[in-house]
Formats: structure tokens, C-alpha cells, sequence
């Protein structure tokens, strides 16, 4: 059943065309991730669906039962009321009926009790999910949900989005979150709206395949306008050919070039190289962090060396960002010591840092203020351009950005400090796959330090050298690699959320009629025990080192494809089909070895 259609649907924002002529249709039980660069146009889009804004031309048609339910970016959050006085207000369904649905979400009753400012930034944006499936939409327009979540959080509306039986369209820049949870893709692109029948990756594979198509058949078309123009101007004066030359003259003019939009530019990102700094960046000796009413951290002792790169992972409230603020020098450090290396100074992305630039400053204007003095002005216009800001657009101002444009400056600065220590909370929020791509690459080779936040999966597990965990007041370094963290997520919190869903006052359990038989596993001795999980994690390394091998592989292949054509491209095709079944494959294997791991240290215990 078709939900929602755009026919013949145009934009513009000034002199900047969002989208021409966009036709599509969202049909029943559809989820669809919406991509596209940063200021293509893919909130004005929702915008329009929801009747906030009008499309120059053109119509949206709705179905006569259509409910959307938009969950906004920057949506108005209602500080002043307890989250229980919000739903009812707001809400069809009653109390307790929203209460049980949002055990799904990983809501609890003390949720409920608190006022919005007192929520976590994961529970706030869950309660207003909440709100939203109680006035029971049939469509969901869901703009970028992920930003400034936990991994748990992240997790917890993966799960519901998948079992979620209505329509959705989802705005993320997160590949893994929506290779996870949609089936269709609509891409919003050069003023195109196009909608692609399956998820994120195979879109992106279809996308190249079109691409070469294209390519093939423009060729095709210039090779017979050329025949074409040959014969008439050597025919056209002769004239027993001058009747076929003006017939094939005309054809000529009425046939409709193929154009051939422009590839999308990859952000190709150069950090300066930063100053040379001692061994150790920083020691933290027996320190508190947190606020004055408040300790956050205790007894943390941590050193980072030059080099390291360290992803900080955690619950929303844990105190992640007060971690790097503390480190910044924006908060200080309860108790405890905090010793700087030779010559470290630190460069800091807060989660809010776009909403700092000066509205009626140009782009230029904000990266030269920032950069390091030893930088020239060609610099500054290299680090622009890295970050897809070329030609007239560095002498836009600041306010007629979208918000990932203003990210994108927001990031520049902090690259431009040329500072040795990179302390980022969460700095793929907002941004386009194109912007990440390229920071993910420039930070993995980045020689300096680096400490970042980021519920991103794919950015972390391709960044982080190692894993700092912030959990009950403690901050320590993590034991295991970054997919078991995630895998203890799945596994732990996650699965004892769905055992207590389960077992809600409305959940009718069948009676049974004979004891259950449990076969309890071999027992078997600690040294056994230490042996086999020694074998298991060598063989999780193994399998993590193949991945990555398998990963650059399929990277480099995928930029080789749109510049080949024929039988090239042809294999070029079959080997990525090849690799990604592969890819697969060793993400199985993983997974048992990660269970078989966990299952040894149960034993262990």
C-alpha cells in the first residue's frame, strides 16, 4: 500500500537547487535510509513531507490514513515537565501501555519519574521516540536519531527499528546502523532524488553498476552523434544524399544527450603534522573528575604515550565528555594529579563546538582564525578543500549552513591547531558518509595522540588502538578489542533488557508440562581453561587482522570500479561480490569464536 508520493517535486534554497523534478514513493512497512552530502537537501525533504515547508513545485500526495511521526534533529525538548507529565499530555495511548512499550527501548520506571533535563542525551531521545509510536504513526521520519547516543542506546533503537512493523525513513550517516536496520535507500544528490531497492551497501554497488551503464551508454550515443554529424556534413551538399542528410540531421537534433552527473568528491583530509612531543602525553594519578555537587570518575590512574589512540566507550552519563573536558582544561580535576608531557598541548571537539562559530563570519574567516601561525593562507584553503569547501564556498558565511557544513568548519579548526593531542567527542555527528570516510583514513594515520567519543562502530573499530571504558565511576582500560565490547553489549545488557521486556504484567507465559532437561557442560580445570582461551583469542586476532586485509581490499576495489569499463570492470565486479561473501563469512566466524571466548570466562569464574 503506498503511503506517501512526491510527483514532480522542486526546491530551492536561494540560488541552490535541493531537488528537480523528485519523484518517489514510500509505500507500507518500507524502511528506508535517506543519504546524501551535507546540505543536499535531506531535511528540507522531511520538512516538506510533514508540511513544515512548501516544494516550489510540484505535489506531495498523501494516503487518507497516513499518521507521520517526525522525530526532529534539534527538536524543542520539554525541560520543565517530568517525562510521565510529558507522555500523557502528548500521547494517545495511555500511561501504563507506553510504559510497557518502552521496556523495549530499555526504559525503566526511574526513567519515567525524572524531568527531560535530568535524562541522559540516549534516555531523552528514547523518551521522545517513545512519545512519538504513542500517537501511533504509520510513518516515521526519523532525522539523524543516533547523534549524541551511547553505544547501548544505539543498540537499543537498532533492535526496535528492526522489529518496528510500520514505515520509516531514516537520515543517519552511520553505515552499519543502517545497513542494520533498513531495506530500501533513497538518495538525495545534484538536485536527485533517486529511492534503490535494497540497504546501504548494496546501494552504494548498484550505484557503481548505474554509474558504468551510464558511462557505456553515454559512448554508445556520442560515437553514433558523431556517425551521424560525419555523414551530413560529407552528404549535405550532394543530392541524391542530401534528403538522408537532413533526416539524419534532424534525428541528430532532436536526440537527448546523456549527462552524465559529476562523481562525488571524496574528502581526502590532511592533518598537519604536529609538534614533536616526549614519550608520555599525560599521566592521571589517583584523580577525581566531575562538578562541584558531583563526582563522576574516582581513583583514575592512566597514562597515554605518543601515539596512542584511545576510544573512550560507555553509557551516556558515564562521564565520557566530562573526560575530555577535564583533559581540556575546561574543568578541573577534582583530586588527584594530572601530569603533562614535554611540550603537550591539545586540541578539543565538543560535541556543541559548530554552535560556537560567529554567524556572520565566512568559512575562511573561521579556519584562519584558528590555524597555527607556522600555517600559510594556502594551508588554510588545502584543509577547506580537504573538507569539501572549494572555489567561492569558503566566502559563504556561517549562518546560511547546513548543520554538517558547519561541523565541517567546526572540525577544520581543530585540525588547523596543529596540536600533538586530538581530544574528539563525537565528531562524525552531522557529517556525510564522504566527510567520515575521509576523517576515518587521515585520523588512523595520524601520528600524534588521539582520545575520541563516538558511537560510530565502523569509526571506532578502524581509529582506536585501544579501548578506555567509563562504567560505575571507573575508567579503565578495556581488556578485550573493541568487537568483543560491542559483542558484550549485544550479548549482556541488551539480552537482559529482552528477558525483562519479556516478562511484562501483559505477557502471558504457557505452563509447562514436564521439567525442563538441562545438560550442564563438561567441566574443566583453570589451566585447561587458560589454555583454551589463549587458542581463541589468537584465533579472534587472526580473524580480526583477515577482516581488515578483507576490508582494504574491498576499499581499494570499490575506488578502482567507476574508473574502469568492459571486461575490467566486469571482474572488478565479480571480485567484490567474491570479498564481500568472504567478509561475511569471517564476520561469522568471529561471532562463534566471540561466544566461544565468553563462554570460557563464564566457566572461569
Amino acid at each position: 500500500m503506498n503511503l506517501l508520493q512526491m510527483n514532480s517535486g522542486s526546491k530551492h534554497f536561494g540560488l541552490k537547487v535541493l531537488f528537480d523534478q523528485a519523484s518517489f514513493s514510500i509505500n507500507m512497512g518500507e524502511h528506508v535510509g535517506v543519504i546524501g552530502p551535507n546540505g543536499a537537501g535531506k531535511t528540507t525533504l522531511f520538512k516538506v513531507l510533514t508540511g513544515q515547508a512548501s516544494l516550489d513545485s510540484g505535489q506531495v500526495i498523501q494516503a487518507k490514513d497516513l499518521r507521520i511521526g517526525y522525530l526532529e534533529q534539534e527538536a524543542h525538548e520539554p525541560n520543565h515537565l517530568p517525562a510521565e507529565a510529558y507522555l500523557e499530555s502528548h500521547c494517545q495511548k495511555p500511561l501504563w501501555e507506553l510504559k510497557q512499550l518502552g521496556e523495549e527501548l530499555g526504559l525503566r520506571q526511574e526513567h519515567f519519574e525524572k524531568h527531560f533535563h535530568e535524562l541522559s542525551g540516549g534516555y531523552r531521545m528514547r523518551m521522545k521516540l517513545l512519545a512519538l509510536i504513542g500517537n501511533e504513526p504509520n510513518l516515521m521520519l526519523l532525522d539523524e536519531p543516533t547523534n549524541y547516543l551511547d553505544l547501548e542506546s544505539v543498540l537499543a533503537l537498532e533492535k526496535f527499528l528492526q522489529n518496528y512493523d510500520g514505515a520509516f525513513l531514516l537520515i543517519s550517516h552511520d553505515r552499519e546502523f543502517l545497513r542494520r536496520t533498513t531495506d530500501h535507500t533513497l538518495e538525495v544528490e545534484s538536485g536527485q532524488i533517486t529511492k534503490f531497492p535494497s540497504h546501504i551497501d548494496d546501494y552504494f554497488e548498484q550505484k557503481a553498476q548505474l554509474r558504468l551503464l551510464m558511462e557505456a551508454q553515454a559512448a554508445n550515443q556520442e560515437k553514433q552523434r558523431k556517425q551521424m554529424q560525419d555523414f551530413v556534413d560529407r552528404f549535405r551538399a550532394k543530392a541524391t544524399k542530401a534528403k538522408q542528410a537532413q533526416s539524419r540531421l534532424k534525428r541528430l537534433e532532436k536526440m537527448e544527450k546523456i549527462e552524465l552527473s559529476d562523481l562525488p568528491v571524496s574528502a581526502k583530509i590532511a592533518i598537519p603534522e604536529p609538534n614533536h612531543t616526549g614519550k608520555e602525553n599525560f599521566r592521571l594519578s589517583d584523580a577525581s573528575l566531575g562538578y562541584p555537587e558531583k563526582t563522576i570518575i574516582e581513583n583514575c590512574n592512566l597514562h597515554l604515550r605518543r601515539g596512542d589512540h584511545l576510544g573512550v566507550v560507555g553509557f551516556n552519563g558515564a562521564g565520557k565528555s566530562t573526560f575530555l573536558k577535564t583533559l581540556s582544561g575546561r574543568l578541573p580535576l577534582k583530586s588527584g594529579r594530572l601530569e603533562w608531557g614535554h611540550q603537550v598541548e591539545v586540541s578539543y571537539f565538543a560535541q556543541h563546538v559548530a554552535e560556537e562559530l560567529h554567524p556572520e563570519s565566512t568559512i575562511l574567516k573561521e579556519l584562519e582564525s584558528a590555524a597555527h601561525p607556522s600555517l600559510t593562507l594556502q594551508d588554510v584553503l588545502n584543509m577547506a578543500g580537504s573538507l569539501l569547501f572549494s572555489g567561492e564556498d569558503v566566502d559563504k558565511k556561517i549562518k546560511v549552513l547546513s548543520g554538517g557544513e558547519k561541523s565541517r568548519v567546526a572540525l577544520g579548526q581543530v585540525l588547523l591547531q596543529r596540536r600533538p593531542l586530538l581530544l574528539l567527542d563525537e565528531p562524525t555527528n552531522h557529517l556525510d558518509f564522504m566527510t567520515v570516510e575521509g576523517l576515518t583514513e587521515a585520523l588512523r594515520d595520524y601520528p600524534g595522540s588521539l582520545i575520541v567519543v563516538s558511537h560510530d562502530r565502523g569509526f571506532i573499530r578502524r581509529v582506536a588502538s585501544k579501548i578506555l571504558e567509563i562504567r560505575d565511576g571507573r575508567a579503565e582500560i578495556y581488556p578485550g578489542s573493541y568487537d568483543e565490547y560491542v559483542w558484550s553489549l549485544e550479548n549482556g545488557s541488551l539480552k537482559d533488557l529482552a528477558s525483562s521486556a519479556s516478562s511484562g504484567p501483559l505477557q502471558k507465559k504457557q505452563p509447562l508440562t514436564h521439567e525442563p532437561q538441562i545438560q550442564k557442560p563438561e567441566k574443566l580445570d583453570s589451566k585447561k581453561i587458560k589454555s583454551l582461551m589463549a587458542k581463541v583469542r589468537g584465533e579472534i586476532s587472526t580473524l580480526e587482522k583477515n577482516l581488515d586485509q578483507t576490508q582494504s581490499e574491498l576499499d581499494t576495489l570499490n575506488s578502482l570500479l567507476p574508473t574502469q569499463t568492459g571486461m575490467d570492470a566486469a571482474k572488478t565486479s565479480e571480485k567484490l561480490h567474491n570479498l564481500g561473501t568472504q567478509m561475511t563469512e569471517l564476520e561469522d566466524q568471529l561471532l562463534e569464536k566471540l561466544e566461544e571466548l565468553e563462554q570460557l570466562k563464564a566457566q572461569k569464574k
